[in-house]
């Protein structure tokens, strides 16, 4: 049985604050938790229904309906970053949980090993990331940074920055290459003067709507749309 300060303590890892400070995270449900014991991060304690009951388990969950397994994750060390010829991608200011958790599982997919996020992107620990990910954020590394600067770094290794723009160039007819950073801006506000001047190539994906379309697309279905063209493209 779970005591009420267990308890406490383990709902308390819904928030950031309680996250930065016991160093550890949550996630819930059969194949993410497997997710977990089969990747390189340390599962500290695994919490099953069955075990410490139906009431224990939703006063610990974050979701409206608790799944029968729930492990508690220590959050990796962050380690020395070397900059490696190859493609990135880099999120400027993404503050949903859903797109977040959703455009770590496009990485994965699309074979990006490491994104960089701006500092005031939504943490990916956050509970809604975790489950938006399905596993990927055990096989993706994420790389909180002053994006501005990283986007130097590129510029300097001879590397392009690509950004996505409303008035770049269209994305079809354009020379792409394999290696690079491939910048997504706010979900509201694209990407910030700051990052847009590093840019070394602006991209556009073209509407093809006939007559008056959506202003603009979601930040997770663009990154899925470039991610798919560059690799096309290998």
């Amino acid at each position: 049985m779970l005591t009420n300060a267990e308890i406490k303590r383990l709902k308390s890892l819904k928030e950031k604050k309680f996250r930065d400070e016991y160093g550890q995270f949550v996630v819930e449900g059969e194949k993410l938790v497997q997710e977990a014991l089969e990747s390189g991060f340390n599962v500290s304690a695994i919490y099953r229904e069955c075990e410490i009951g139906t009431e224990a388990m939703s006063r610990i969950s974050s979701l409206n309906s608790p799944s029968p397994v729930l492990a508690v994750v220590d959050k990796p060390k962050p380690g020395k970053l070397a900059l490696e010829r190859g493609l990135y991608l880099g999120l400027d200011s993404v503050r949903d949980p859903g797109n977040m958790g959703t455009i770590l599982r496009l990485a994965d997919w699309f074979g990006i090993n490491t994104v960089f996020a701006s500092m005031d992107s939504v943490e990916i620990y956050n509970p809604k990331v975790v489950q938006a990910s399905m596993g990927s954020i055990f096989r993706v590394k994420t790389v909180y940074c002053d994006l501005a600067e990283i986007c130097k770094r590129f510029r300097s290794a001879d590397m392009p920055v690509y950004g996505t723009f409303l008035d770049g160039t269209p994305l079809y007819g354009t020379s792409l290459g394999d290696e690079g950073l491939i910048v997504m801006g706010n979900e509201a506000n694209g990407i910030s003067n700051e990052v847009e001047s590093m840019c070394s190539s602006r991209l556009l994906i073209p509407s093809f709507a006939k007559g008056r379309g959506p202003e603009s697309l979601n930040v997770a279905a663009a990154t899925a749309i470039m991610l798919s063209e560059f690799r096309r493209r290998v």
